[in-house]
């Protein structure tokens, strides 16, 4: 198993009740599997991981980024700008 910390943040953190999350993973999860396992064990966030930027380590991360050893996962909503 895979140890990870997760970090939520504005109305992702919201809606996770929580400001971190830590959690055991796959070993060969990548980030859309999280988000999957996210939406299903925490039926609020469901809707945020549609869309939730994701990064890993600090550094953005697409959905097929595998996850490594003992990372730090941040995870936030949409940001527009204007």
């Amino acid at each position: 198993m895979n140890h990870v910390k997760l970090l939520f943040f504005a109305t992702i953190r919201e809606r996770a009740g929580t400001r971190t999350l830590e959690m055991d993973i796959p070993e060969d999860m990548t980030v859309q599997g999280l988000k999957e396992k996210l939406a299903n064990d925490i039926p609020a966030l469901k809707e945020s991981m549609l869309s939730v930027l994701v990064t890993v380590n600090r550094e953005y991360a697409f959905d097929e980024a595998v996850i490594p050893p003992n990372a730090e996962i941040g995870m936030f909503p949409p940001v527009s700008g204007g």
